[in-house]
Parts: C-alpha cells; structure tokens; sequence
C-alpha cells in the first residue's frame, strides 16, 4: 500500500515571492555589509586604543543599558530586628512556574502580629527562570528582585541553592511597602486627633 505524497495546505492569500526575493543574492549582500561595516567600525576603533565592541568585563564593570526593571537575584526583606519580613504563606511557591522555591513554616508564640515565619526559605537557582512572579504574588513585599547577581554561576548544582540567611544578608532591604510592626489604627469614629 502506498502513501499518497504529502500536499502541503495552500492557502487563499499565500505570498508569492518576486524574482527579487527568489534571487537571495541582493539580501545576501545586503547582510554582508552590514556585519562587514560593523567589524571593520569596530576594528579601527580597538586599533586605535578606544574601546570597539560593548564588551562588559564583569565583575569588575556592569552593563549600563540594563533595563530599570531587569529582574536579577532574590533578597528578603527585613524588620527592624532583622528578622525576615517574609510571613511564609507560601504564596511565591505557590505561583512559581519552576517550582524552585521552598519554605518550611514554623511558629513564634511571642510575636502575636505575625507568629508565622520560615524557618527554611531557599531558592533552586539552576533552574529559576527569574520570571519575577514571586515578588509580584508576595503580600508583604517580603521577597524582591535586585539587578546585581554576584557569584551566581557555580559548577556544583548543590552551591546554586540560597538559603534564608544569603538572601537576607547578601542585599540587606529593609524599606518595606508594608512596615512592621504596623501604626495602630485609629477609630474614625471618634474624628481627628
């Protein structure tokens, strides 16, 4: 039994390429120079002493053109007694498309505001894909995004897992939207004070 050769689907408002597209070569060189002007512009410049191509030598430099909201490693916030601000709702967990992040609850009888807090808070970085939808799902602005990554590239996968006290101690934020403990709030009943 043989197969019918496959026909692909025509549809009703296909292009059809000119002579000028079927012939490739204009576009060919078209593109030839283009990389050609941009090597030689920046030969002559690294010939004479000036510096050619963007070339950032990290860490010693960083890149200026980076985005204001370019999304770069994880910190948490802290209170005023440098504990984190975080109150392990395992909402960042929860919306993390990667599943990297992992946070173990545990229970502080004498802070009656918040008497939830993580005892294990750590982040899988071989496989983040700092996607930033962890700082966005956070109630408590406890988790955020710095652009600075030092030392982030390892060669063991067990070194790319951070643990509660780097991301506490490595950026220390403590200018939270929400602070803690929280001003006691006011009747409105009884007008202005």
């Amino acid at each position: 039994m043989t197969r019918p050769p496959y026909r692909r689907k025509q549809y009703w408002n296909e292009p059809e390429m000119g002579w000028y597209e079927r012939a490739y070569l204009f576009e060919i060189l078209r593109g030839l120079a283009i990389t050609g002007g941009v090597f030689l512009r920046n030969m002559g410049k690294w010939m004479t002493g000036r510096k050619g191509a963007l070339t950032t030598y990290y860490p010693e430099e960083t890149r200026a053109d980076y985005a204001a909201g370019n999304r770069g490693k994880h910190v948490l916030t802290q209170r005023p007694d440098g504990s984190p601000q975080c109150v392990a709702c395992n909402m960042c967990a929860t919306v993390c498309p990667a599943k990297v992040i992992e946070i173990d609850a545990a229970f502080d009888p004498d802070d009656p505001a918040h008497p939830k807090y993580p005892s294990r808070f750590e982040i899988d970085y071989s496989r983040c894909v700092f996607c930033g939808l962890c700082v966005e799902a956070c109630p408590e602005d406890a988790i955020r995004m710095v652009k600075e990554v030092p030392n982030l590239p390892s060669l063991d996968r067990h070194g790319m897992w951070l643990g509660k006290d780097e991301l506490l101690t490595w950026h220390p934020l403590s200018d939270v939207a929400k602070p803690y403990p929280g001003a006691p709030a006011r009747d409105k009943s009884r007008g202005p004070a």
